[in-house]
Parts: C-alpha cells; sequence; structure tokens
C-alpha cells in the first residue's frame, strides 16, 4: 500500500514539474529570479520530449507501482496520462510539434524579459 501511495505522490510530483515546464514563464513575468529554475526545467523537459529519452520520475513511479503490486506501463509519462486524458497518443510529429511549441512560447516570454531589462537599463544610464 505504502508504494502506492508513493507512486500517487511521484504522479502529482511529476504533473506539476510537466505544468512548470509549460507555462513556469508566466511565473518568471512575476517573479524574475524564478528563471533559475524555469530555465533548466525547460531544457530537461526538451530534452525529453526531443531525444525520447527515458524521465527519471516515470522510471520511480512504474517501479514503486510494481513494487506496490501494480502493473508499471510502458510509455512516458505525456503519452501515458496526459495524452489519454486530452487526445488519443501522440505520433512522433505531434510530439516535435508540441516541443517546438514549448520552445516558442517560452523563447517569447524570455526575449521579452530581457528586451524589457535592457531598456531598464538603458533609462537608467
Amino acid at each position: 500500500m505504502a508504494y502506492r501511495v508513493l507512486a500517487e505522490i511521484v504522479l502529482v510530483l511529476h504533473f506539476c514539474f510537466v505544468i512548470f515546464v509549460v507555462l513556469g514563464g508566466l511565473l518568471v513575468l512575476r517573479r524574475r529570479r524564478l528563471a533559475w529554475l524555469h530555465v533548466p526545467a525547460v531544457v530537461w523537459g526538451i530534452l525529453i520530449e526531443f531525444l525520447w529519452w527515458a524521465c527519471p520520475l516515470t522510471t520511480l513511479e512504474n517501479s514503486l507501482r510494481q513494487l506496490g503490486g501494480e502493473a508499471g506501463y510502458e510509455t512516458g509519462f505525456i503519452d501515458y496520462y496526459v495524452s489519454a486524458v486530452l487526445y488519443a497518443p501522440l505520433s512522433p510529429e505531434m510530439r516535435i510539434t508540441l516541443g517546438l511549441f514549448l520552445v516558442g512560447f517560452n523563447l517569447l516570454i524570455y526575449l521579452y524579459l530581457l528586451r524589457r531589462y535592457f531598456s531598464l537599463r538603458e533609462a537608467r544610464n
């Protein structure tokens, strides 16, 4: 029972991490210091999506589920949970499209922040 509870905790943390990767740039607009956490998280998310790496949180969750007597899942977190809720399983092209959207969305936010930073800096001089 304890392993199943731990697996559910990992699931919730994993979901929160994915939301932070996707929408954390919006938090950075208000709290610029969060960029030190968000940028590495986005880079990690991009690497996971584009290189099809296994996320350690998925591996941990599957291990805990198996220790708790449940079956793990073969696919990644996004395919297993998010795709099942929102849409059919993702094709490789759709994963790349979503990854590019993630890159573009966050790039726009950080370009805006850099532009604002440099214009404020110029105004001070």
